[in-house]
Formats: C-alpha cells, structure tokens, sequence
C-alpha cells in the first residue's frame, strides 16, 4: 500500500536556490510611477524611455515632478494625486518620429475610400535619479 504525500514532487514544483526563475525578481530597486503625455509609466533608474513629444532639445535634463507613486525596499508610496516632494530626472537623448500607422477609411456600398498614414512624435529620455 503507497502512503499519500510520499512523492516529493507529485504536483507542484519546487523552488531550486541556484537557479534564476525570472530576471529581476529578487531585485529590490527604486522605481517610480511618473504622469507624462497624459499617461502613466513606471520607470527605474537608468531605464531609457519613449514619452509623448516634450518641447526640449537633445542633451537638456528634464524634471518630472507629477510622481504618482515611488516604490523602494522600505516599501511603496502613493500619492494623491501625487507624491508631495517627490521628482524624476531624466537626460533627453532625441526627438523623433515613430513608424508609419496606415490608416484606411471606407463606406461600402458607395465607393468612398481614404487612406492616411500617421507618424506619432516622440522624445527619448533616460531616467538619471529618482528622489522622494
């Protein structure tokens, strides 16, 4: 007769101490929730994002101080609206255009078609310092 619970491994998988199950996961790093564009993005120090076309040139440092949460080892902060105090400092790398969105437009049974094309404009920004 075979006892229930003898099988270490009868179904479940067990956590393996010298293997990486995930890049990052066991990380703990500052990370912020910032409001650009009228979206939100979470962003970490020395990621390089794309946000909504800024008037800035290439090689200006730009302050985001609409921070709507910041998260650390000590735990998350939220704001409400925002985290009072807290900024983002980013370095602008370039201005630019996205790919081409073709966008096709038809009525049927009458014949009217219009194509367009679109080309959303964007800034390209790396995340310098997170601050509360």
């Amino acid at each position: 007769m075979v006892e229930v619970g003898v099988y270490p491994n009868a179904g479940h998988t067990m956590h393996h101490p010298q293997r990486d199950y995930g890049k990052g996961r066991c990380q703990k790093t500052m990370y912020a929730v910032i409001m650009t564009g009228g979206k939100q993005l979470k962003v970490e120090e020395g990621n390089v994002v794309r946000i909504e076309k800024l008037d800035v040139e290439a090689g200006e440092t730009i302050t985001f101080d609409q921070v709507a949460a910041i998260g650390s080892e000590d735990g998350i902060t939220v704001g409400t609206p925002v985290v009072a105090g807290a900024t983002v400092t980013a370095k602008v790398l370039a201005n630019g255009k996205g790919k081409k969105i073709r966008v096709f437009t038809y009525k049927p049974k009458c014949g009217q078609k219009k194509a367009k094309g679109h080309r959303q404009p964007f800034t390209q920004v790396r995340i310098e310092s997170i601050s509360k």
